[in-house]
């Protein structure tokens, strides 16, 4: 073999070696960077489910407000409410005040009427008249109407504790009056409507 054959085989030599080792390195970097694509969507994979765990429950959050603010209408409803009931409270008492107002005054009058009673009473049985005390009691009685007092009604009309106090009982002179109201020992009244005395009454039996 002469020296130009064993030069050129030589050459042919290393130019396979290059060109296996360029080979060998395209596949090293090409198994690199599959690496590094799989690493970066790894990596990326774990950013993803890292945001999806840490991200605020919304719905549970405004599930929360919506229920808080129907809590605050709730109460904000019952505070008017009440408020509502002590204002017509407060109007009512104020009502009930001033319709009583002269209570004590006219209470210490009654006594007066019924001593005008017991003498136009007294004045029938003796046949005497009454003209002077009867103007007078006139007089008395219709100003205290002016300022709302109403006698009771009792004879004849059936018992009732609310309204009567049962002094006793006696028998009845009818059937019909069984249970009623036969006398009247003192008079009930009324102050714009609302008891201010009982009647002392007798009942039949």
């Amino acid at each position: 073999m002469s020296k130009e054959q064993v030069t050129t085989e030589m050459n042919d030599a290393s130019l396979e070696t290059q060109t296996e080792a360029t080979t060998n390195n395209d596949k090293t970097a090409e198994a690199t960077e599959m690496e590094t694509v799989t690493t970066k969507n790894e990596a990326a994979a774990e950013v993803e489910a890292t945001i999806e765990n840490n991200t605020p429950d919304y719905e549970g959050i405004i599930a929360g407000l919506k229920q808080d603010v129907r809590a605050s209408k709730e109460k904000h409803i019952r505070l008017l409410a009440e408020f509502d009931n002590v204002k017509k409270r407060t109007a009512r008492e104020r009502l009930d005040l001033m319709k009583t107002a002269g209570k004590d005054i006219i209470m210490s009058l009654l006594p007066i009427l019924d001593d005008f009673e017991r003498a136009f009473k007294a004045a029938e049985k003796e046949g005497q008249e009454a003209t002077g005390f009867t103007l007078i009691y006139n007089k008395l009685k219709a100003n205290l109407e002016q300022k709302g007092l109403k006698a009771m009604q009792c004879i004849g009309e059936e018992f009732d504790a609310d309204l009567h106090e049962a002094i006793t009982e006696i028998p009845a002179p009818s059937e019909n009056l069984q249970g009623k109201i036969i006398d009247e020992i003192e008079k009930g009244y009324y102050l714009n409507d609302k008891i201010i005395r009982y009647a002392k009454v007798v009942i039949g039996r």
